[in-house]
C-alpha cells in the first residue's frame, strides 16, 4: 500500500500514524492522580454494584465533586468517567449500563433521560494529527430530552429540550428542540 491509498477522495495524502508520540496535549483530567485513582476504585467497587441502592449513587457523584438535583434515578452499571465533570439536573434518569465518557463536561437538564447502554462520549482524536492528539468538546442534553437505548451522542453535541434520540441512533450534530433522530432502519 502506498501513500495515495490513504487519500480520501479530492484530499492530499493523511500524514501516517505515529501514536507513539501521542502527548494527550491540552487534556485536563481536572483532579490530581490521587482522586483519579479513589474514584475509579469507588466506582467498581460501589457505585456500578448491583448492591448500590439508587438513591446512593448521587450521593457518591457529588461526594466526587458532581452536581446532582434532587429526584434522579442512576441505574445499576452506569460508568461516570470523571464525576467532577458531570452535571444533573432534577428528576433525571440514567438507565442500566449507560456509559458517560465525560472527558470534557456532560451536562443533564431537568427531566432526562439516558436510557439503558446509550453511550455519551465527549472525546475523540483529530484524525489529521499524526499524533492522533485530543478532540475533545462537552455534550449538553437539555431539559426534558430522551437519549433512549444504545444512542451514542458524540463530542460536541447539544440536544435540545424534549428532543429524542432513537434506540442505537448516532448523534454527531446538535438536534434542535422537539425533533426526534429515528432509530436506525433494517436493512
Amino acid at each position: 500500500m502506498d501513500d495515495r491509498d490513504l487519500r480520501p477522495p479530492g484530499r492530499s495524502a493523511v500524514a501516517p500514524r505515529n501514536l507513539a508520540g501521542f502527548t494527550g496535549r491540552g487534556y485536563d483530567k481536572g483532579r490530581s492522580v490521587g482522586w483519579q485513582v479513589l474514584w475509579f476504585a469507588t466506582q467498581h467497587l460501589v457505585f456500578k454494584a448491583w448492591w448500590c441502592p439508587v438513591w446512593v449513587r448521587p450521593h457518591v457523584l457529588r461526594a466526587f465533586g458532581a452536581t446532582v438535583g434532587r429526584g434522579s434515578h442512576i441505574r445499576t452499571g452506569v460508568r461516570v468517567h470523571w464525576p467532577w465533570k458531570l452535571s444533573v439536573g432534577d428528576h433525571v434518569w440514567i438507565g442500566e449500563g449507560a456509559w458517560l465518557l465525560n472527558l470534557e463536561p456532560v451536562r443533564l437538564g431537568d427531566n432526562v433521560c439516558v436510557s439503558q447502554e446509550a453511550l455519551l462520549c465527549t472525546g475523540s482524536h483529530d484524525r489529521h494529527s499524526p499524533t492522533f492528539e485530543f478532540d475533545n468538546a462537552p455534550i449538553t442534553v437539555q431539559d426534558g430530552a430522551w437519549v433512549a437505548a444504545r444512542a451514542t451522542v458524540l463530542r460536541g453535541v447539544t440536544i435540545g429540550s424534549h428532543a429524542v434520540v432513537g434506540a442505537g441512533a448516532v448523534v454527531a450534530r446538535d438536534v434542535g428542540a422537539g425533533t426526534l433522530v429515528p432509530s436506525p432502519r433494517p436493512e
